[in-house]
């Protein structure tokens, strides 16, 4: 019953943020670290495989969506890392450093979350 609700949840979680990639994508490129190009493609993308993962976990490709879910975590994570060591990033999306550090642990979360929904 846990897994169920909690499959629910995160893809309406991911589907969710992979909407506001569209609505709102200065906050994704406000934590786009420099050294990577392309900024606005790679919001977009990774918008468009949360949007496609999330649903993706609620049909009978659980397993494949859950699995792609790790993997874009994986590599967002340098987002993720970027907020923290940022000061012009954490004032961009208005989050404290230490706001920032408490996110980090949240991505292993999901990645075993998604594991664990990778499984029969």
């Amino acid at each position: 019953m846990l897994k169920k609700i909690t499959i629910y949840l995160i893809s309406f979680g991911y589907v969710w943020i992979g909407v506001r990639h569209f609505l709102n994508p200065d906050y994704f490129l406000a934590i786009m670290p420099p050294y990577l190009k392309w900024h606005l493609e790679l919001v977009y993308i990774s918008g468009v495989f949360e949007i496609i993962l999330g649903i993706g976990l609620l049909t009978k490709y659980r397993k494949y969506s859950a699995l792609g879910l790790i993997f874009l975590l994986i590599a967002v994570f340098p987002a993720n890392i970027h907020l923290v060591i940022s000061e012009e990033a954490q004032n961009a999306i208005n989050v404290s450093r230490e706001a920032a550090i408490i996110r980090l642990p949240f991505q292993l979360v999901f990645i075993l979350l998604a594991y664990w929904h990778s499984k029969d």
